[in-house]
Formats: C-alpha cells, sequence, structure tokens
C-alpha cells in the first residue's frame, strides 16, 4: 500500500494513540477500555485503508504522477 508523507503521518499518530490506551489499561489506570488487540489492530489498519483511499496525494503516487 502506498502512503504519502501524510497519510504516513495520520496513520502514526492512530498508532501511538491505540499504544498509549494500551499502556494506560495495562498499568491498570484505565478500566474501560476492554478490546482486543488484534481488534484494535483490524481496525486502525481499516481506518488507514480509508484514508489512503480518499487522499489525493496516494492517488497521485500510486499512478506515478506524484513525488515518493
Amino acid at each position: 500500500m502506498c502512503m504519502c508523507k501524510k497519510c504516513t503521518s495520520v496513520c502514526g499518530i492512530l498508532l501511538l494513540v491505540l499504544g498509549i490506551l494500551f499502556l494506560l489499561v495495562d498499568l491498570g489506570y484505565w478500566n474501560f477500555f476492554n478490546v482486543q488487540w488484534w481488534t484494535a489492530l483490524f481496525l486502525l489498519v481499516g481506518l488507514s485503508g480509508l484514508v489512503v483511499s480518499k487522499c489525493p496525494d496516494c492517488h497521485a503516487m500510486r499512478s506515478g504522477k506524484g513525488k515518493k
């Protein structure tokens, strides 16, 4: 999956937030979050796929018209 710099940043921020949420659960600071890691991973992959599919820069990169 080709991703532009903007989409890579968005997906990285989402992964960081998800990691922090799971860290808070593991440390016992937050008991409300009751989602398994693989469910969160599938949601993250689906969300990043939506981000890439709607991005005009990613479409330009795939067609060879944009810069990497």
